[in-house]
């Protein structure tokens, strides 16, 4: 088990039913953690088990929100094999 955090884009969410929204999403894809929305930045730092899920992921979730229009990751993609 390695635990990773993924800056993740958020843009265009400016309510509060987006980000509710983005937070349920979040929190159905098994092995995150933890999630923490920065409203300011436009952004979401998500903690997660790169055994269970990846940050392709959280994207694909976040992409599924209505409010957002083109989701990509900040960081650059994780490969949970990259330390073999």
């Amino acid at each position: 088990m390695a635990i990773k955090i993924a800056q993740v884009s958020i843009e265009n969410i400016d309510d509060a039913n987006g980000l509710d929204s983005v937070m349920t999403a979040l929190k159905n894809i098994s092995g995150v953690m933890d999630i923490e929305l920065d409203t300011a930045s436009h952004t979401a730092h998500v903690r997660y088990d790169d055994t269970d899920t990846s940050i392709h992921a959280l994207t694909a979730a976040i992409s599924m929100v209505d409010y957002v229009t083109q989701p990509f990751p900040i960081d650059a993609p994780q490969n949970p094999h990259y330390n073999d």
